[in-house]
């Protein structure tokens, strides 16, 4: 059974945050298992490799260009062949802040809780992004 993860760098943000990309870049894929979760984190992507687990999720049979697919219907995937840094890093997603507290907070009113501003944390990013890989 497979893994859909969120995983997040500091150098990669930095580097978005630089190009003007925005510090919101997250990368998210599908792997088989724990191991090679592990092993694809300590390898990294788009030259750094200091990325960390933000979430994960059992997969129920998808694949990583679906999962990636369907979330680039919703948020903006970084294209890798416009950045030479990327280095073909496919799953790179810009998400906007203002998307996720409102998902946050229509999540909230649904569920009759008190609707105040949120602050967004990289947690709240990830399980927005696996929510729309799954909707």
């Amino acid at each position: 059974m497979g893994i859909v993860y969120v995983a997040r760098s500091a150098g990669t943000s930095k580097w978005a945050s630089d190009v003007g990309l925005g510090k919101s870049v997250f990368k998210l894929g599908v792997v088989e298992g724990e191991a090679e979760l592990k092993a694809a984190l300590d390898a990294g992507w788009a030259g750094e490799t200091d990325w960390k687990l933000v979430a994960k999720q059992d997969a129920e049979g998808l694949a990583e260009d679906d999962a990636i697919d369907r979330l680039a219907r919703k948020e903006k995937m970084v294209e890798p062949n416009l950045y030479p840094r990327l280095r073909g890093a496919r799953g790179l997603f810009k998400v906007s802040p203002t998307n996720v507290e409102n998902h946050l907070l229509v999540a909230r009113a649904m569920a009759n809780q008190q609707t105040v501003a949120v602050k967004t944390k990289p947690a709240d990013f990830a399980a927005y992004m696996i929510h729309n890989v799954f909707k």
